[in-house]
Parts: C-alpha cells; structure tokens; sequence
C-alpha cells in the first residue's frame, strides 16, 4: 500500500509541476548502474563457459606452466592397448606452493573412473599430526585386457586447476609402467614413499592353489603397510583406506601373506605397498620435528622394497604333515604296549617259579612279618655319615603303635585343612618329632583309602578347571580367527608368517598341528596310570602283602592330574597358536605351571605320604601363580614396583615353603597370644637349630637341599629385581622348572647315596628325559614371534620352515616338549619301581 501510494503522488505530481531535472538525473545514473552491473556479469559468465581447449600431451615428457583461479589446463593422452595385456599408467606431479589453502587440484579421467588429488598432499598421523609433501606419484587404475584379438585405442585426460588468486607453478609426467605384473619365483625392486605408493598385478600360476608374498627390505624405517586387494576399481592404495579392504600387514623388514586362489575367483589380485608418514604404527618413536611438506623431508621416508613370490605347499605335503604328526606318537604307544607285554611275561615266570623275595632293604630276604623286626637299621634319614649314631631318644614304631594309630575312621574331618600334617600325632608324638632317622613307614600310617581319597580330589578338580577353563577360550579364539578374516588385518595374530600353512578358517595349521603329541600322550600317560592302578587294586584285594605293607605307598590321584594336566596344555597351546597375542598368551602357560607344580608335589607325596598339600590350597596357589603372571606382563616392563612386590612374596614364599619342608609340616605359629608368640616362637627356632644345634643341623640333607633352593630363588629374585626381563611370563616358568629340577636331582642323589639303585626303565626315562628337554629348549629359544613388540618388529624373527616344509622351530618345541614332558612322568611313575619288595620301614624320607 505504501509502495502504490507512492507511484500515485508520484504521477500526480508530475501532472502538477510537470518536467524535473533532478529526477531525470537519479533516473539516468540508476540505469547506467544496471547496465554496468549487467556487462560485468557476463563477461564472468562467459568466462567461465568458456570451454578450455585440452593439450594434446606425450607419455615420458615432462610438462610444466602455472594454474590460478582464472587459469585452467587440460592434457589429453591417447595409447593403444595390446589385446591379453595389461597395461597400467603412472603419473607424477609437483607443485611449488606448500599453502594448503590454496592447492593444486589434479583431476583425471579415465574409461572407468576419475580418480583426484590436491598438491601439496597432506597425510595425517598419530594424534592428527599433518605431514605435506609436494610431490605426489599415483599409479592409475589399469584396464581390464579385452578378448579381442586386435589392439584398441584408449584416452585419458588430465585437469589441472587451483583457486590460488596468484599463480602456482606446476610439474607434470605421465609414464607407461614397464613392470607392472610381478613374475613367480622373480623378486622386484623398486621404491615406494608415502606420497608415492606403489601397486602391481599378479596372476596365478597353473595348478597353484595358493602363493607366498615375501617382502624383505634392508632398512627397518620407514613404516610400511603391505595389502593384497582384489582386481577392483579404484584401488586402495593411501595411508588413510589401505585397510579398508583385502588382507594387509604392517612391515619394517620383512613380511610375509600367504593368498589363496579361493579367495580370489578370477585368479588376479594386487600388491599394494604404502609407506606410513611415521613410524609409530610399528614400533617407531614420534619425529622429533613435523614434516616440513619439501623434497628433504621426502627422501627421508623413501624405503627400498624386494618383493617375491613363490607357490605355497600343495595337498600332499599337508597329508604327509598330519600322518607324521599322528605316526611318530603312535610309536608311543606301541612302545608301551611291548613293555605292557614283557612286564605280564616276566611277572608270569616269577609266579611259577615262585622268585617273589621280600627284601629286608639289606640284600637279605625276610622270614618274618615285614613289620615285625625293628627298624633300627638301614639308610638313615639326614645323615652325611652312614656310620654316626642315631640320636637319643629316636626309635620306630611298633606293630602294634602302627596298627593302633591306623585305625582311622573313614571322616572328611581329614579334609578341613589345607595342609595334612599328621593330626592324629597324639598317637604316637615321638614317631616323627624326635627322629633325626625317618622311614616312610613313619609318614604313612593313615589308611590308604582315605588318603587316596585326598588325592583323587585334585583330579576331579582340574577335570572342573578344566572345563570350564578351556570353553572360553575356544570362544575367544574362535572370534580372533573370525575378526582377522573378515576385517583382513594380519597384524592381530603374532604368526610365522614365513611359515604360516592355513587350512579352512584357520590361518596357521601346522602351529595348531604340532600340539597333537600333548593330547596323544596325556592319554597314552592315563592308560598306563589306569593300568597300574588296576593291577594295584587287584593285588589290593587278593591281600598281597607286598602291595600293603612294602614299598612306596602307591597312589594315583596326582598321576592322573598330571594326564589331565599334560592333555589340557595340548588344548589350550592350540587354542593359543589359533591367534597367538598379547591378550591371550596365559592360554599357553596357565598349564605348564601346573604341571610343574603337580611334578613337585608328587615328588615329595612319594615319600611323604600322609604330608602334603591340599588340592584346594594347591589350587589356589596356582591361581596366585597366574595372577601375578597377568600383572607381570601388564607392569613387568617397566614398573619398579611390581618387581620389588614380585620380589618380596618370592623370597617369603621360599622361606615359607621352605620351613614347611624342613620341619615335614609340623612348624605352626603359636597365636594363643597374639603379642608375643610369634616372636617366641622365631627366637626358640633360631636357639634350637642355629646356636644348639649350630655345627650339625638336625636333617642335613634336607637343609644341603633347601639352601641350594633359596640360593636359586633368591638369585632369580635378584635378576629379575635389576634387569626386569620382558618376557615375564617364560621368567616365571624358568621358576618353576629349575626348582624342579633341583629338587629331581636332589631326589635321585639321595636315591643312590642310600644305595637304592635304579632299574632299567627309570634310567632310560631319565637319559630320554635329559635328551628330549635339552633339544627342545634349544628349538625353544629359537625366537620366531613375540607379542611384547609391535606386529612388524615380531615378524623381522619370522623364519623358514625347516621340518618337512611345513613345521617351523617352534612346532618342534611342541613335538619334543610334548615327548620330554611324557618322560618326566614316567620317570617319576617308576623311579621307585626298585623297593617294591623292601619294608617300609627300610625306606629312608628325604
């Protein structure tokens, strides 16, 4: 309304007063004003529009000239493509600007797509660090060959435009790739840098299901992802999407993928080699200084690639792999069947010719009672001189004191404590506690049933563990194997890839394979266990007095544990080997502990057995053990404070163990009065065995033996406090199997200084024991991973295989461990076979 009023005052006006100049002066400049705004729009329109003439350009020629926002340049280049041939382009381009504001934008075109990029190239790092480079080199996507039998002619073109409001110099080569298809069994090199990756072709051979990649280069840095992608446009070759498809792996000096054709329907893939900006990616510090975006700064990062690819193993070979697998352990058993079969001869003569002689433990045969006569002579427990006198006050027990304090009733009362020391010492207190001479008649006088019954508790325990143990854990690994195939990222599981054989779903094969001798010799330890279990309880019920009264009380609750135990470790070693990592190594040592600590209680129940720990305390100590291994590996690296803890409980818990040994279970802290008794009872142990007893210990074997073990704990104590070796969880083990080496050694010593004498089985298990653990920790330490270091730096220890060209060292270590561990039982199994025939109260405790 306002505006019309104002047209109609207007018009009025003019009839009014007619003519104006000083409106025809504002009419005249408001159209000049709209003229001129007109003709500046269309020159920018026609400038624009108007269509740039491309520049018909030449392969292997350099081209140069400056791009603004008002100036565009296109390069037109035509080839012809040889019919069956693929033929790939690369092109190369810099620029002189590093203000990324106003890049280069390089833009081209192609049949089957457009790929760009901008100059200067900006690369992104850890914590969005930006690294520039201004020259850039990107191979193109190539063509599919055609089928026809004549050449075609093909165009590309390339823009070159920058928004730049000054000019930016720019340089430009176009090239054909001369070596575009890697060659079986040939290596190539050639120079990659993250500015400048670098992709090529490969087909498979005839009659090859799968090949080798083998990728070696002389210089650790710079960081480089090596990736297999399937022959698809475009190709992924930039720092920031090479893990977007296809399989890939982080390098520094070698990498290995094994590709198979399955994978790959049209028998064709590419090599895509991408160099990282830096190195953290595998295991490299932060740059000092930020990439300066110059030519310097890209020299810096250039790496010298040799790539090779070979054929993998055919079928044959992994049948020929899995029947030795099987085969060389079924002689274990055939082995065991032929000693079954002499042992059932050999004890059939003896009955007819009627040779059972009970031995009085001095080469005499015995006409009375084996418990009838008294068991003042023979090897004597603690002594270095077999000719000193026995102690005062020390004497053994009567028949009638042994069947009286035998009469047990059959009550779980026996199992309320974690360690079984004698309760029932009221019987008969000077037994034990006044001998400096102690007999295993002394430390077995529990009805064997009851005690067998203990026993059996750790069997059934770790069957439970067991289970609900291992079920988990073929979960997760399942799901590692799922994620490494879906996602394609190598650098999950810690392989030899130089030695990786898959098989279906699994990515190492033959890792998983070489656990078999584990499993089949766990069975093959509980056959035997389960035999001389029947023939005990056979010869149990026929009231054969050898089996009752003579020789080493027999119970087999800790054998079968240690079957269990050794099968276990088969299947969680397998379980770890399917994505071996930092986040499930325990999967592969959690078992070898307890086996360890099994071997160690079974050892001293042998002649201790009514003294021994309980299986739930046994139990909860290996779940400390496993604990503490988790910590270690979390803050062992570098946390003083974890190895000074570590430290102290080692020390405290030798000392401990070690009193417990030396007083058979009978030292208790007197806490009827909390102030004082634990000191009284400190200074009374130190009066009576360091001041009274200062030149001659009560049990000097024992206490030679217990010194010689904390000297040993203590310096692993003191090695790990000062070097904190990475490896924690194989330090913690190395614990374990030199005290039990020690306390083996120890043991067999003992044996033969009380002029019992080994039998031909238990000596060759020995010497086979010996033999088997010195080969196999040399195949041990022969490093091919290691999950403390990045996935790259791991794989620079990856090695050949060097057992049928499908085992690597370490497999071996799992056939000769496996066969080590089987010898280590059966000697503890028959290292006492020699005094089945002599009195108990002939046998010396040590």
């Amino acid at each position: 309304m306002i505006l019309r009023a104002t047209v109609t005052s207007e018009k009025r006006t003019r009839r009014i007063a007619g003519f104006s100049p000083v409106g025809f002066v504002w009419k005249a400049m408001l159209v000049l004003s709209v003229l001129h705004r007109k003709c500046e729009c269309s020159g920018i329109h026609n400038t624009e529009n108007k269509p740039t003439a491309s520049k018909g350009a030449e392969f292997n020629r350099v081209y140069s000239g400056y791009v603004n926002r008002g100036v565009e340049e296109i390069y037109s280049f035509n080839y012809t493509t040889k019919p069956e041939k693929v033929d790939a382009v690369r092109v190369y381009v810099s620029a002189n600007s590093d203000d990324q504001h106003y890049p280069v934008i390089f833009v081209i075109r192609q049949q089957n797509g457009v790929l760009s990029w901008q100059v200067p190239l900006v690369l992104r790092g850890l914590y969005q660090r930006k690294y520039t480079y201004q020259e850039v080199g990107r191979t193109l996507c190539p063509l599919e060959p055609m089928q026809e039998e004549r050449s075609s002619e093909q165009s590309m073109f390339i823009d070159v435009a920058s928004m730049a409001p000054f000019d930016v110099r720019y340089e430009l080569l176009v090239t054909r790739v001369n070596h575009f298809t890697l060659e079986t069994g040939v290596m190539f090199n050639f120079s990659a840098t993250p500015s400048q990756p670098r992709y090529f072709l490969y087909e498979f051979p005839d009659k090859a299901d799968s090949v080798v990649i083998k990728v070696v280069s002389k210089r650790a840095s710079p960081c480089t992802v090596v990736s297999v992608q399937d022959i698809w446009c475009p190709v992924y070759d930039q720092d920031h999407n090479v893990e977007f498809i296809g399989v890939y792996q982080s390098m520094t000096l070698k990498a290995a993928i094994t590709v198979q054709r399955k994978d790959f329907p049209g028998g064709k893939f590419y090599v895509v080699f991408v160099i990282k900006p830096e190195d953290y990616t595998c295991g490299g510090s932060f740059p000092s200084t930020k990439g300066k975006g110059n030519q310097t700064w890209n020299q810096d990062r250039i790496k010298d690639l040799h790539v090779t690819i070979v054929p993998s193993i055919n079928e044959r070979v992994y049948v020929h792999a899995m029947l030795f697998s099987f085969v060389i352990f079924l002689f274990f058993f055939l082995g065991a069947v032929i000693v079954a079969f002499v042992h059932y001869v050999r004890l059939q003569r003896q009955e007819l010719d009627g040779l059972y002689s009970p031995d009085d433990g001095t080469g005499m045969v015995a006409a009375s009672h084996p418990l009838a006569s008294s068991a003042s002579e023979g090897g004597s427990y603690g002594a270095i001189d077999e000719s000193s006198p026995a102690a005062p006050g020390s004497h053994s027990a009567s028949p009638m004191d042994t069947a009286r304090c035998r009469s047990y009733s059959d009550s779980s009362a026996e199992e309320d404590s974690d360690l079984d020391t004698l309760q029932d010492m009221a019987c008969d207190k000077n037994v034990v506690t006044a001998k400096a001479y102690v007999y295993v008649s002394d430390l077995a006088r529990k009805d064997s049933k009851i005690v067998s019954k203990k026993y059996k508790i750790y069997f059934w325990n770790i069957t439970t563990i067991s289970v609900f143990y291992a079920l988990p854990v073929i979960q997760l690994v399942i799901t590692y194997q799922t994620v490494v195939n879906v996602t394609g990222n190598q650098d999950i599981c810690y392989y030899n890839f130089l030695c990786a054989h898959p098989l279906g779903v699994l990515s190492a094969f033959n890792n998983i394979l070489s656990n078999v001798g584990y499993i089949l010799l766990g069975f093959l330890f509980l056959l035997i266990v389960l035999r001389r279990n029947i023939l005990h309880k056979r010869a149990l019920e026929a009231k054969d007095i050898y089996a009752m009264d003579y020789g080493i009380p027999k119970h087999f609750g800790l054998f079968y544990t240690m079957a269990i135990a050794l099968v276990m470790e088969g299947v969680l070693s397998a379980c770890y080997h399917v994505c071996p990592n930092y986040s499930n190594f325990q999967f592969d040592t959690s078992f070898m502990y307890i086996i360890a600590g099994l071997c160690m209680l079974k050892l001293y129940q042998t002649r201790h057995p009514d003294i021994n720990a309980s299986a739930y305390f046994a139990y909860a100590t290996f779940a400390v053990v496993i604990l503490l291994t988790v910590l270690g590996v979390i803050f062992g690296k570098n946390a003083t404070w974890f190895w000074i803890l570590f430290s102290l409980i080692h020390v405290i818990a030798s000392l401990t163990l070690s009193t417990q040994i030396y007083y058979m279970g009978r030292f208790k802290i007197d806490v009827s009065n909390a102030d004082i008794g634990f000191f009284k009872r400190i200074v009374t142990v130190l009066y009576t065995d360091c001041i009274q007893q200062c030149n001659r210990p009560m049990y000097m074997d024992r206490m030679i033996l217990l010194i010689l073990g904390n000297l040993v704990n203590w310096s692993f104590a003191i090695f790990g406090l000062i070097l904190k070796p990475k490896d924690f969880p194989s330090y913690l083990l190395g614990i374990f199997i030199c005290n039990l080496l020690l306390y083996l050694a120890f043991y067999i010593i003992m044996k033969l200084r009380n002029s019992e004498r080994l039998r031909p089985i238990p000596l060759f298990c020995i010497i086979a024991t010996a033999v088997m653990w010195g080969a196999a920790l040399y195949f041990f330490f022969q490093n091919l991973t290691s999950w403390e270091e990045t996935p790259a730096e791991s794989r620079e220890q990856n090695r050949e295989c060097i057992l049928l060209n499908f085992f690597d060292d370490h497999d071996i270590w799992h056939f000769l461990s496996a066969a080590a561990m089987f010898f280590s039982f059966l000697v503890l199994l028959t290292l006492d076979d020699d005094l089945d025939y002599v009195r108990r109260d002939k046998i010396p405790v040590f």
